[in-house]
C-alpha cells in the first residue's frame, strides 16, 4: 500500500459510533447501560469471560496484553466512538487482552446477547463491525512492519503520526497546525505500543524535538507538522 493509500484509509470513518445514524444509536443505547470509569481503572480484563461489548463516549483507553515474562504490550489505542472488547463477544471466546482507562472514561455497556441482536436487527450492522476488524488488522501488519524495518526514532514517529491522526478527529488542530496527542500516554506506554524500552522512547523523543517533529512537555507531545511526521516515519519503510 502507497503512503497516499495508507493515509486515505486511515481517514476514513470516524469510529463506530459515528458511523451509526441517530435510530441506531438510540436503539444501542435502550440496550445498554452508561457507566463512568477513573483513571487507570480497568474496563475489561485479559483472560476474563466475553459477556459485554463497549462503545467509548468520552474519554481514552488503552487495549494492552500481558506477556508470560511480565511486559505489556500496548496492541491499541481506543478513543471517543469507538467499539472495543467486541472481537471476544463475536468470536465466542475469553478475551484476549485487557482494556484499561487512561483518564476518565464514560461508556455505554451492552450485554452480548442484545449487541448481537442489534446487529441482527439493523441490516448493515454486521458489514460496519467487519469492516472495524479489517482496518484494525491492516493497523496491526504496518506496525509490525514498522517494528521490524525502523529505528526506535522513525517508529516512534510512524506511532505519533498516527495518534496524531486520531486526535484530529476529536480536537481542532492549533493555530499553526500542530496536532496535541489526546490520549495521556506515559513515556512506558509509548514504549509499549513500539516494543522498545522506556529510555529508547526518550532518545527517540529528543531525536524528533531536535528534528523538530515535535514538541512536549510533562504527559504532553505536540506533533508540528503531521505530514512531515509522517514522511519521516515512512521513509525507512520504502
Amino acid at each position: 500500500m502507497s503512503p497516499a493509500t495508507a493515509r486515505a484509509a486511515r481517514s476514513a470513518g470516524h469510529g463506530f459510533w459515528a458511523d451509526l445514524d441517530g435510530a441506531q444509536r438510540a436503539a444501542l443505547r435502550r440496550a445498554g447501560r452508561p457507566r463512568s470509569y477513573p483513571p487507570r481503572t480497568p474496563l475489561c480484563y485479559q483472560g476474563e469471560d466475553s459477556d459485554h461489548i463497549i462503545v467509548i463516549e468520552r474519554g481514552w483507553a488503552k487495549v494492552a496484553s500481558a506477556t508470560e515474562d511480565g511486559r505489556e504490550i500496548v496492541l491499541a489505542v481506543r478513543g471517543p466512538g469507538d467499539l472495543v472488547c467486541e472481537s471476544a463477544v463475536l468470536g465466542g471466546r475469553q478475551r484476549s487482552a485487557a482494556v484499561t482507562a487512561l483518564g476518565a472514561v464514560r461508556a455505554l455497556i451492552v450485554p452480548a446477547a442484545r449487541f448481537t441482536a442489534f446487529l441482527d436487527a439493523h441490516p448493515g450492522m454486521w458489514l460496519l463491525v467487519s469492516g472495524t476488524f479489517v482496518r484494525r488488522l491492516d493497523d496491526a501488519d504496518r506496525r509490525l512492519q514498522a517494528t521490524v524495518s525502523a529505528q526506535g526514532a522513525r517508529r516512534l514517529a510512524l506511532l505519533l503520526a498516527d495518534l496524531a491522526d486520531l486526535s484530529a478527529r476529536h480536537a481542532p488542530p492549533a493555530a499553526g497546525g500542530g496536532i496535541e496527542i489526546a490520549p495521556p500516554l506515559s513515556q512506558g506506554e509509548l514504549g509499549g505500543c513500539i516494543d522498545a524500552s522506556r529510555e529508547t522512547v526518550a532518545r527517540a523523543l529528543a531525536v524528533l524535538r531536535g528534528a523538530g517533529h515535535v514538541r512536549t512537555a510533562r504527559r504532553r507531545i505536540t506533533v508540528r507538522d503531521p505530514e512531515a511526521l509522517r514522511i519521516f516515519a515512512e521513509s525507512a519503510l520504502d
